[in-house]
């Protein structure tokens, strides 16, 4: 039986248009200004690290699977139609977003929140693909801001205990 890997992880996510660098990007936005000398490689890195989480790779796998299948109108309706449309009372792909957050405590559903809320860089441009394409990316905008909000609580853990330690 073949087990999720980082490398499968991160070409999955590269076809749901999804890269490291978009995730960090929108982590280094929400973590920069409580620390100043936070650099985007830094956030890269904590991007990374979730990745190479089995739990984080099988809750991606899944969230994109459902889209793919939704695409290629493969879904049973109503599901078909739920996923396909994004429908907002659906809530299925903030569950799996919040599972992914969740490994950072509180402030990583609050990061996810915010950003879920306010559709922050490649979060913003995976649902207006949704909207305006033929594309789903009903789990996908969640599943970057979830791995985004988990990299910007990783770093505000880490700072935090630099300074309960120094």
């Amino acid at each position: 039986m073949a087990y999720a890997t980082y490398e499968n992880t991160v070409e999955k996510l590269k076809k749901h248009r999804i890269t490291i660098r978009g995730i960090a990007l929108i982590g280094y936005e929400n973590q920069h200004r409580y620390q100043p000398d936070l650099t985007l490689e830094q956030v890269e890195e904590a991007v990374v690290s979730i990745l190479h989480k089995r739990v984080v790779q099988h809750q991606i796998w899944v969230a994109l699977e459902l889209d793919r299948l939704a695409e290629a109108h493969l879904l049973e309706s109503p599901l078909q139609d739920l996923v396909e449309g994004d429908d907002s009372l659906f809530g299925v792909d903030e569950t799996l977003g919040t599972a992914i957050a969740m490994s950072y405590d509180t402030i990583g559903v609050t990061n996810y929140g915010y950003i879920d809320k306010t559709k922050v860089g490649l979060v913003g441009e995976l649902d207006r693909l949704g909207k305006t394409t033929p594309a789903v990316t009903t789990f996908a905008d969640d599943i970057a801001g979830a791995l985004a909000a988990a990299a910007a609580s990783k770093i505000a853990h880490n700072y935090t205990r630099n300074i309960v330690t120094n």
